[in-house]
């Protein structure tokens, strides 16, 4: 099993900055990859960024140039930082973490914490 903590997000003019963090807890052993993913009201859950365990990235269009993702190996600790935010990045972020052992993959999530990008 593996836990996960998120904190930062807010609310934030346009334009400006905000960082989150997500600590792991548990099973961190087994993480191949942890990632953001955002909902937005009336919207599907989206893949925002993710970072495997060699440091390889991934970002969605709609953040690329504007978001950086990183993670603390050492803390069990993946960030997220948002520079130029829009009000259409408003949303619930969510952690995720990937696991696997020899016969499965688990998925799992973060609380969420609430993101505003106030126009």
């Amino acid at each position: 099993q593996v836990q996960l903590v998120e904190s930062g997000g807010g609310l934030v003019q346009a334009g400006g900055s905000l960082g989150l963090s997500c600590a792991a807890s548990g099973s961190t052993i087994s993480i191949r990859a942890m990632g953001w993913y955002r909902q937005a009201p009336g919207k599907q859950r989206e893949l925002v960024a993710s970072i495997g365990n060699g440091g390889n990235t991934n970002y969605a269009d709609s953040v690329k140039g504007r978001f950086t993702i990183s993670r603390d190996n050492a803390k069990n600790t993946v960030y997220l930082q948002m520079n130029s935010l829009k009000p259409e990045d408003t949303a619930v972020y969510y952690c995720n973490a990937i696991s696997t052992t020899l016969l499965r993959s688990n998925s799992y999530w973060g609380q969420g914490t609430q993101v505003t990008v106030s126009s």
